[in-house]
């Protein structure tokens, strides 16, 4: 982006309508010399006084949805830097159409609606893992629980009671020992 006064003093050489023009298109408002006009009807532009390097040269779009296949070879060489004269003054750029060229410039389409797209019109060779876990099975059986009647807590803790009472043991551990196996039941 440009410094305000730059912006301003562009603004002043170029006019309001370029202006505008200039900051829909490429964000930045430029002043400088037309240097040609391409057959697409681009032109091309030059500035090396106020400009940084590299960035003296810059084309403007007949087009608003533009392409940059849309630059002839000649004005490529000129805006890239690889040439200094710029086709209108090159008599080696000057040849016109050649031959080889199509008649009609063809964009490219890549990022367009009309670009090139792969159909699955094939088998895939490869096939998703799909994990298939077998069940488990332990050794020793599964012990389920099943909710037992007050009659049935009644008996297991006499027959525990009655398993510990015959027991030849103190009797402190006889009591803790009890003790421990009705916790269990509760």
């Amino acid at each position: 982006m440009s410094t305000i006064l730059r912006t301003l003093r562009n603004l002043r050489r170029i006019g309001f309508k370029e202006y505008g023009h200039q900051m829909q298109n490429i964000g930045d408002t430029k002043a400088g010399t037309l240097i040609g006009k391409d057959r697409f009807g681009n032109k091309f532009y030059e500035n090396l006084e106020e400009e940084l390097p590299l960035r003296t040269r810059w084309v403007d779009y007949k087009e608003h949805e533009f392409d940059p296949s849309q630059i002839e070879p000649g004005w490529h060489a000129w805006m890239s830097y690889m040439v200094d004269k710029p086709p209108t003054h090159d008599p080696l750029m000057q040849v016109g159409q050649r031959v080889w060229e199509p008649k009609e410039h063809r964009p490219t389409l890549t990022w367009s609606r009309s670009g090139f797209k792969t159909y699955s019109t094939t088998k895939h060779k490869y096939s998703a893992w799909v994990p298939e876990a077998k069940p488990r099975q332990s050794e020793e059986p599964v012990l389920q629980s099943t909710p037992m009647s007050e009659m049935d807590v009644r008996e297991a803790k006499q027959s525990i009671y009655n398993d510990v009472q015959y027991q030849p043991t103190s009797d402190s551990s006889r009591d803790s020992t009890m003790m421990a196996c009705l916790s269990t039941l509760q």
